[in-house]
């Protein structure tokens, strides 16, 4: 899976918190036969983050959470 795929895949799982104006990951929102793929995507995404492809921040906003 590349980092573009696993950031598709995560941004099905965005939703908005119960704080106002912000957004989250949530697998629950998921079926549960997709949360494994999807618990991969974000190794992969984080895994980026680590390696320096990407920053944390460049993540945030790539999955629509800033």
């Amino acid at each position: 899976m590349t980092l573009d795929e696993a950031i598709n895949l995560l941004k099905k799982a965005v939703k908005w918190s119960e704080v106002k104006n912000q957004k989250h990951i949530d697998l629950s929102v998921c079926v549960a036969q997709e949360r494994p793929l999807l618990q991969k995507a974000l190794v992969i995404a984080n895994l980026e983050v680590e390696k320096g492809t990407l920053t944390q921040d460049e993540l945030k906003l790539r999955l629509g959470l800033e």
